[in-house]
């Protein structure tokens, strides 16, 4: 067991409730997910916390804000700014412009600022979204069924900031809704 995710059941993270089981299996997952798609360490190991803080999604969270420091310790600076901006994202509004514009403003639903964020941090927040639903649809047919048409239509209007690899596997666990 590394260092990381050792960190995350000594503070609590496996007694969390997730979709479909514990958060801590779905956090792995999801950082296995990244990794099956040669995704950076940095970005699978954002993988790994990326509810740290909570989203807008998911209102429990594990760290508070306060303690952003003490994550980047375990996860390093890049990662957590990922994990950051993932938990902080109103994704009703970020979202919503993709297949629109050329550069979507990111909302942070944490400050209600909007700013413009890097090329990589796009394609970073677009890869882990993509590996969080697609880690959770995996073995759940009814989150499927729910969702799968929603998330079609965003992981196709994305499409340009998803790595081949993401892009097969949506279309694998997705099927039914191409």
């Amino acid at each position: 067991m590394d260092e990381k995710f050792r960190k995350l059941i000594e503070l609590g993270a496996g007694e969390f409730e997730h979709v479909d089981g514990l958060l801590i299996a779905h956090l792995e997952s999801t950082r296995c997910l990244l990794k099956a798609w040669n995704a950076s360490e940095v970005l699978q190991d954002a993988g790994l916390y990326h509810a740290a803080y909570g989203s807008s999604a998911f209102a429990q969270n594990i760290f508070e804000l306060s303690q952003r420091a003490e994550v980047a310790v375990v996860i390093g600076s890049d990662a957590e700014n990922i994990v950051y901006y993932y938990c902080a994202c109103d994704r009703e509004a970020f979202f919503a412009q993709f297949g629109l514009v050329d550069k979507p403003v990111f909302y942070d639903r944490i400050t209600t600022k909007q700013s413009v964020i890097s090329f990589e941090l796009l394609q970073q927040l677009c890869e882990l979204t993509a590996a969080n639903e697609t880690e959770i649809a995996i073995n759940n047919p009814n989150f499927v069924l729910q969702h799968g048409a929603e998330l079609v239509d965003l992981f196709s209007r994305m499409q340009r900031f998803l790595s081949a690899s993401a892009q097969r596997k949506i279309h694998h666990v997705f099927a039914s809704h191409f």
